[in-house]
């Protein structure tokens, strides 16, 4: 009688090469896609108003400035370093180095939500998760998408929030949690997922203690680095009327519904089998859908519904759609695969053809700016485009780098509850006096009629009349220079 041949049993060093195979395979696809999604990102210096403000914090910082004293913005302090240490390498005249670290940033995205599929649904869902997570990922206006801005950033965080929370590292997962709220306030809500698994794991205390702790050390670091009272001014409670849309309900509606549109649109692929598995609840865990619904709950604080707000939704996103999809006959996967390719290949051209009016209106103001101004010069752009400062290579006279801060107008507005009186608290004489400390060789009003213009701003109108007269206009920009003698 012929003895039965041995079966090799799976040893853990044959797992590992499996695990290695998978991954070197896998890593240079994902890395590919994401070079050519992000491209466009690469076409221009500038993307959308965001970019330019952390480019002016950055170089304000590098030149010794104090964040949250010198240098003010309502976010966590994260990518302003981030944006500071890239110039300080790198040099500041150029966004490149950043848009390297946004594909890198893409890339570990990809790859983190790859694994979590993986390990869940085996090696092809793995390789869909990660693939319909880049193609999604520029679904939406590329001023939005291309830009290397917060929410870019808060995503390898939340990936690795949940990750870490699957696997039970949870002192990890808080310090990723802490990563992204460190990054923008809304990558906090990551924390309800974390939380649920903790539950269903049925985590003894020392794991919650380990999370809290993952949590607290890096943001009270932050800000003991920074200064506590401002950091919390800052980045919780000096925000209460930028919140707010009072007044301006059509107007952000509108555009809640025109960035929801444009997701959908890229998505359209993935939409289908999304509802498929909220109706049947069999196929994705719960703590994705959790997720999912805190994302979407990030996207709708602040009430202004930007476009970047809705990157966060794309990692969950993805996930619940490969849970339904990776059940489904090969055809109907490759199927919701070409379907996001299609819509990814459209947002490409879009991001690599679209004009940038904008950008041209900021660089032609930047060009009169150096021009009429030298070096050492301090100005004041009056409007929300503080790129032109970065532009020109120009010092702002004041920490508050647009008429956003000091009247509350934000591309979300319409016009109601903007103004002086709505400014940040105390903004207003800290920008007298440094108005008089480092009066602006030239003065730009760049309101061009919107509702923060000076005639609506009595204070800025009185100082404009007493000090400055008016010097020519660019592109509907009214120039001023100093009175002789001033």
């Amino acid at each position: 009688m012929l003895a039965a041949p041995l079966v090799p049993r799976r040893t853990a060093g044959t797992r590992t090469v499996t695990r290695a195979a998978y991954w070197t395979r896998l890593v240079p696809l994902l890395a590919a896609l994401a070079c050519v999604t992000r491209l466009p990102s690469f076409r221009r210096p500038l993307w959308n108003p965001d970019e330019g403000y952390l480019a002016v914090q950055a170089r304000l910082l590098a030149q010794g400035g104090q964040l949250y004293d010198t240098v003010v913005d309502r976010k966590p302090p994260l990518v302003p370093w981030l944006y500071e240490a890239a110039f300080t390498v790198c040099g500041s005249g150029s966004l490149t180095p950043l848009r390297v670290l946004a594909v890198l940033a893409q890339l570990l995205t990809a790859a983190t939500v790859a694994s979590l599929a993986r390990r869940r649904w085996g090696d092809g869902a793995g390789r869909t998760a990660g693939v319909l997570y880049l193609l999604v990922s520029v679904g939406l206006n590329p001023e939005d998408a291309q830009a290397v801005g917060f929410e870019i950033f808060i995503l390898p965080g939340t990936a690795a929030a949940l990750w870490c929370a699957d696997r039970g590292r949870w002192g990890a997962a808080g310090a990723a949690v802490a990563a992204a709220f460190l990054t923008k306030q809304t990558g906090g809500a990551v924390l309800l997922p974390v939380v649920w698994l903790l539950h269903r794991g049925g985590a003894p205390r020392a794991g919650a203690l380990r999370l809290a702790a993952g949590c607290a050390l890096p943001v009270l670091g932050a800000a003991l680095l920074t200064d506590p009272a401002r950091f919390l001014f800052w980045t919780v409670t000096g925000s209460a009327a930028y919140a707010s849309f009072t007044g301006s309900e059509l107007h952000v509606l509108a555009r809640a519904l025109a960035n929801t549109a444009l997701l959908a649109t890229a998505s359209a692929g993935l939409l289908r089998p999304v509802v498929r598995a909220l109706r049947t609840a069999r196929t994705a865990a719960v703590d994705l859908w959790l997720w999912l619904a805190s994302a979407a709950v990030a996207v709708t604080v602040g009430l202004h519904f930007f476009g970047h707000y809705y990157l966060q939704l794309t990692p969950p996103l993805a996930l619940v759609a490969t849970s339904a999809v990776h059940v489904l006959p090969p055809e109907r996967r490759l199927a919701a695969l070409r379907a996001s390719a299609g819509g990814c290949a459209l947002f490409l051209a879009w991001g690599l053809c679209a004009p940038r009016p904008e950008l041209a209106h900021a660089q032609r103001l930047a060009a009169v700016l150096e021009q009429r101004t030298a070096a050492a010069d301090r100005v004041l752009v009056w409007g929300m485009h503080p790129e032109t400062y970065w532009l020109a290579g120009r010092t702002p006279a004041t920490r508050y780098l647009t008429a956003g801060l000091l009247t509350n107008y934000s591309g979300g507005r319409d016009g109601s509850e903007v103004g002086e009186k709505y400014a940040v608290a105390g903004a207003w004489p800290v920008f007298r006096r440094e108005l008089d400390v480092h009066a602006p060789a030239l003065v730009v009003d760049d309101s061009r009629g919107e509702p923060y213009a000076p005639d609506r701003v009595p204070a800025l109108r009185r100082l404009l009349a007493a000090r400055y007269e008016e010097a020519g206009t660019v592109d509907g920009a009214v120039l001023y220079t100093r009175v002789p003698g001033d």
